[in-house]
């Protein structure tokens, strides 16, 4: 199936509850069933999410990723306008279009290609991630929206022949911020599903008239 997440379902929703370290998963293939997690979000296997970020905490040859956290991993005192956290994924493998992208809550996290460390002090809290399989061709609709909110990208090692013609894409990775109108921005994407589900991204900039 999919060389990116690996997994069977082409969305997914974990939410962990405080003080909890197992969590309720919500996934496309059994939409109305909230499911209790099978193993704790400190294990790197037995849940999805560990199986998503498989390549991301781990060394994978046609595997690359861009991640933006506002507390990112090893990297003190950042200071950022936003507090968006999550992790694009692609294949780079020829003849492939196959993406991910992951939002989550969680400060600190993932780690790059360091071995799957959920922080110990996110235990005590409640924490949402959301995992969506996308074709490749779609992660400059989604770089367009997180420009708008000026995320801080810690690790990317995308190579630009992968986003040749994806401009948005280019200003996501080098930091770019909006500096004149629209600072809103409404995008939409669909999942890689053999029923794509429509899924529509609203973002706006510090700058909006809309407010913080």
């Amino acid at each position: 199936m999919h060389n990116v997440v690996m997994q069977d379902t082409y969305r997914a929703i974990l939410y962990k509850g405080p003080a909890q370290d197992t969590g309720k998963l919500l996934a496309s293939d059994s939409p109305n069933d909230w499911a209790n997690g099978a193993a704790a979000v400190t294990q790197n296997n037995g849940h999805s999410f560990a199986v998503a970020l498989t390549n991301v905490v781990g060394p994978h040859a046609n595997v690359k990723f861009l991640a933006y956290n506002n507390v990112p991993p090893a990297v003190p005192n950042v200071k950022t306008k936003s507090n968006s956290k999550g992790v694009i994924i692609i294949s780079t493998a020829q003849g492939e279009n196959d993406g991910a992208w992951i939002v989550h809550t969680v400060p600190g996290f993932p780690a790059a290609k360091t071995g799957y460390s959920w922080p110990a002090a996110e235990i005590a809290k409640g924490h949402l991630l959301i995992c969506m399989t996308i074709a490749e061709t779609q992660i400059n609709a989604v770089a367009a929206s997180l420009i708008q909110i000026e995320p801080f990208v810690y690790y990317n090692d995308i190579p630009e022949t992968e986003t040749a013609g994806m401009p948005d894409f280019k200003k996501l990775a080098e930091g770019q911020i909006p500096v004149s109108p629209p600072f809103t921005t409404r995008r939409s994407i669909k999942t890689a599903a053999p029923a794509p589900v429509d899924i529509h991204i609203y973002s706006k900039s510090a700058k909006s008239k809309y407010g913080g």
